[in-house]
């Protein structure tokens, strides 16, 4: 904690200007003040405004608006969601079927080796999920003609990541760097910190990130379940904390991923503060939860052309606020430069009619003196009345 001494205090310099200049003064500084906090309330106004806007723009992509007149203009033309399904479908099995294979091949090997190692786990089939409830329907837009909601698992597979442990006991250990949920933001990643963990060579294909892998945070405060990006493969290789999901599409593409990962980060905020568990001071989603998210599904020639206009409409918008920032950020050093300039006589001209520093000086120090002068009287009379009660209370005091 700073502090400043009295007597360190008594040593500072001030200037001192006429009387009448630093009335004109205070009054300009007001004057250019309120002027500046006007600007600084509009430029807030406006930041506010912009993300409204962001906002009711994501909005409209999601109801299919944005692309209404092109989406009529060329209807005859596009995949139906159906067939859009049906090719993820046929992808999905035949991913099954070679993980399948190499299984069997995994499986043989092991057989012929000493078995020491753990047996390769046999893979999954998807399983059917249930249709979009209407429960589920009330808390999400309504879609245009042309697209149908999906779960998250019908289109992508879903991954969890390795725990943090220094305790766990590997046969084959290699370092390697993890996302943790502060490196997920919300439509953005940040990897100016990554850290590493040690994990089993052998589980690495499972976990490792591929690109355009659409990132989801398991949990936090219950308005960061979810949120997300997609990854890029700025890192190889890399995982992922068990407390950040992945999504793996079928069909692998940037724009397919930023359609995900878009959708989640606005609609899907609802979905998942309405899913997700909460407990004393955290709230989290789960793997089974994150699989039974719905997804619109346009067809891939719509999704690419939204996520073009939205990634348009966005770099503009951050722009924008780019831009207001930069204004609020002036505003500040112009309030600096006022004062400054204010203290050191360049913020009015001076009126050679006032009276002079130096004589208001010597007026402060003989007032200083009058005021001292009176104040020794006072505290004369002050004594001398005490003294007074001390001599009248002393004689009562006397035995008589």
């Amino acid at each position: 904690m700073h502090s400043i001494e009295i007597p360190s205090l008594k040593e500072w310099s001030i200037c001192i200007p006429p009387v009448k200049e630093q009335c004109r003064i205070v009054d300009k500084i007001e004057t250019l003040f309120s002027e500046l906090d006007k600007g600084i309330e509009a430029l807030k106004t406006a930041r506010e405004q912009l993300k409204v806007y962001r906002q009711a723009v994501l909005k409209q992509a999601f109801e299919g608006k944005l692309t209404a007149r092109w989406r009529e203009e060329n209807k005859d033309k596009l995949e139906s969601p159906e067939q859009l399904l049906d090719r993820i479908k046929h992808e999905r099995e035949a991913r099954y079927q070679k993980q399948l294979r190499d299984w069997k091949s995994a499986v043989v090997e092991w057989e012929k080796s000493d078995r020491a190692s753990k047996k390769p786990s046999k893979p999954s089939q998807v399983k059917t999920l249930p249709s979009i409830t209407q429960d589920e329907l009330e808390i999400l837009p309504n879609l245009p003609e042309g697209w149908i909601y999906a779960r998250l698992a019908e289109i992508s597979r879903i991954g969890s990541g390795m725990s943090v442990s220094k305790a766990r006991k590997l046969q084959e250990p290699v370092e390697i760097p993890y996302l943790r949920v502060a490196n997920v933001q919300r439509g953005a990643l940040v990897l100016d910190e990554i850290k590493t963990m040690q994990v089993e060579r052998s589980s690495l294909n499972d976990l490792m990130l591929e690109k355009w892998d659409v990132l989801f945070n398991e949990g936090g405060d219950r308005d960061k379940l979810g949120r997300g990006w997609i990854w890029e493969g700025q890192i190889d290789p890399c995982i992922t904390q068990n407390h950040v999901f992945r999504a793996m599409p079928y069909l692998a593409s940037d724009f397919h991923s930023k359609f995900i990962s878009n959708w989640g980060n606005t609609f899907g905020k609802q979905y998942f503060e309405k899913g997700g568990k909460q407990t004393t001071n955290l709230a989290s989603i789960n793997k089974g939860v994150l699989s039974m998210f719905p997804v619109p599904v346009p067809s891939m020639t719509e999704q690419k052309l939204l996520i073009e206009m939205l990634e348009d409409t966005m770099t503009l918008i951050e722009s924008l606020e780019h831009e207001v920032e930069i204004g609020v950020a002036k505003s500040e050093t112009l309030r600096q430069s006022i004062l400054k300039k204010a203290f050191s006589g360049q913020l009015l001209p001076q009126d050679p009619n006032d009276e002079s520093g130096a004589t208001l000086l010597e007026r402060i120090h003989l007032e200083k003196e009058a005021r001292d002068s009176q104040g020794e009287g006072r505290k004369g009379d002050r004594r001398k009345s005490v003294n007074k009660s001390k001599e009248k209370r002393n004689a009562t005091l006397q035995p008589g």
